[in-house]
């Protein structure tokens, strides 16, 4: 055999065994949350060559943008910037394989989650805010003295009062003398409080107790600008997490706490959720950094026996703990019965960081495992029905010199699968079409160096120069066409957003692939039929 065929064989030998190689199924490690322990661990992962896009294995797709109702936020653009780095950070740590993070426009915000079968969870984790606070409570009853103050403002403004016989209610609740209770509820009927019939004194200072149906009406008065701006200076009102039941009454908790935090979770470094060993609930232990160590022990040293509320995205956790003694760079967030999937979720959001401004959800689609399926076969389907037509035209019409076309093809399609699957690029329906086109485009430039060669036989030569000048001569317009649709492609790439860039880039590999199956193993198969029929002295072609 003629070395010049043997060196190239050698190559083709090399790059098929290159693609077969990347093709196979590998195992991988990834670090994902322990559902028992709440805590992160390596697992291996049996992942496919090629990653499956949304449209093909399902999953859901979520468009955010900053939330204006809770305020105005002057620069959604700065937002929206900071926001797609920490919602990056929890996705990536949420254990999603290919995630799709990535800006859309200014304002806007695309998450992708491929393969993901519990959306509610999901949407949870990307929208959370996670902004941790540590208050104080009101320990000098600065909100329980400025009552009747706020409740002569709202009697002023026509606000009427209500829940007069409640008092009686707590009295028995918490054990009190029942007929002091009445004497208290006679005398606050004579002389009615606005605002105070709706607020119960609780067992800690500077926490009250709503019924959990009257809840929304306390909301809405305290949000009233005559209540916000007779609320004591330096103090907050904030509202417990979740309702809890005292008695056979639900309740509320209220809590007015120091505007000002002793510390936020800007300082906190590491969180993990664990299972408390003696009440068997949900923890979050948490760990602060070097400074916010030293602050957050300076700070409860000065307040050692009052009541601080960790306060997480506006509401108050739990029952605030007393502050014993001082506390250095760990501390924990007790969840009560919630679920441990809950509790790490929420270690998840913390590690990760606040969103700068809350995000909504201005458009969602979940597609199913089984319309991904769908779209496989009808790709298959157009694909084949694709190859096939090729096959046909090419064999029919340029006889030999086609078969040697199309088993080039075969090829083709083999490294532009490696291809996808080498770089890590995951493959779309969008992509699949780009597939099916450019096996179109490979054998186009057969068809031009085809054509080439025809004439070149017309012109009288030999067929071994008639082969070299064919192919030669076709260059020039292979790579011009070749080259303006990678331009074309690479814009696209640029500009578009997932289901184009797909496309783009299955494009972009096919057609460096073609250019090898059509130029490089093409002409090797023809110099090795005519290195076999040296006698040969026409061309099916």
């Amino acid at each position: 055999m003629d070395k010049r065929i043997r060196n190239r064989l050698w190559i083709i030998v090399g790059l098929v065994g290159l693609s077969v190689g990347s093709l196979v199924p590998r195992n991988t490690k990834q670090r994902v949350i322990d559902r028992e322990t709440g805590r992160m661990k390596d697992t291996t992962v049996r992942r496919l060559p090629i990653n499956l896009g949304l449209d093909l294995q399902g999953g859901i797709h979520l468009a955010l943008e900053v939330d204006q109702s809770k305020g105005p936020v002057p620069d959604c653009a700065d937002a929206i910037q900071r926001a797609e780095k920490v919602v990056r950070t929890r996705i990536d740590e949420f254990g999603t394989t290919e995630p799709v993070v990535q800006i859309q426009g200014r304002c806007r915000l695309i998450v992708e989650l491929a393969g993901e079968k519990d959306p509610a969870r999901a949407k949870s984790i990307v929208q959370r805010t996670a902004f941790l606070e540590f208050r104080i409570t009101d320990m000098k009853g600065l909100f329980k003295d400025a009552l009747p103050q706020i409740d002569a403002g709202l009697r002023k403004a026509g606000v009427k009062a209500r829940g007069a016989n409640a008092p009686s209610a707590v009295a028995q609740l918490f054990g009190g003398d029942t007929t002091k209770a009445a004497r208290d509820s006679a005398a606050e009927a004579n002389t009615p409080g606005v605002l105070s019939s709706l607020l119960f004194q609780g067992q800690l200072p500077g926490e009250f107790l709503v019924p959990e149906e009257q809840w929304p009406l306390v909301d809405s008065l305290m949000n009233r600008p005559d209540v916000t701006s007779l609320i004591p200076r330096g103090m907050e009102l904030r509202w417990g997490a979740q309702s809890e039941s005292r008695g056979a009454r639900a309740y509320r908790a209220l809590y007015a706490v120091e505007a000002r935090p002793i510390i936020t979770g800007e300082e906190l470094v590491k969180a993990s959720a664990r299972r408390d060993p003696v009440t068997n609930g949900s923890v979050v232990t948490f760990q602060l950094s070097h400074r916010g160590a030293r602050k957050f022990s300076d700070e409860t040293a000065r307040h050692i026996g009052d009541y601080m509320a960790i306060i997480l995205d506006g509401r108050v956790q739990g029952q605030p703990p007393v502050i014993r003694s001082q506390i250095g760079a760990n501390g924990q967030i007790e969840l009560g019965s919630k679920p441990l999937q809950e509790a790490s979720d929420l270690a998840l959001v913390l590690r990760a960081g606040a969103l700068p401004a809350p995000l909504t959800i201005v458009d969602e689609r979940a597609i199913s495992a089984t319309l991904g399926a769908d779209s496989i076969h009808d790709a298959v389907i157009a694909g084949v029905v694709g190859v096939v037509l090729v096959i046909v035209i090419m064999v029919g019409y340029y006889r030999m010199s086609g078969a040697l076309a199309v088993a080039a093809l075969t090829l083709y399609c083999l490294f532009t699968l490696a291809g996808l699957a080498m770089f890590g690029f995951t493959l779309t329906l969008p992509g699949l079409a780009g597939f099916v086109l450019s096996i179109g485009i490979a054998v186009d430039a057969n068809v031009l160096i085809f054509e080439r060669i025809r004439e070149e036989l017309v012109h009288g030569k030999s067929l071994r120069l008639a082969v070299d000048d064919g192919f030669l001569h076709a260059m020039n317009a292979i790579v011009d066409s070749n080259v303006s649709t990678i331009l074309t492609a690479l814009i696209l790439y640029a500009v578009g957003t997932g289901p184009v860039q797909g496309f783009a880039i299955t494009l972009i590999i096919g057609i460096v692939a073609s250019m090898i199956s059509a130029i490089f193993v093409v002409k090797t198969l023809f110099l090795m039929w005519l290195n076999r029929r040296p006698d040969m002295v026409t061309l099916s072609i």
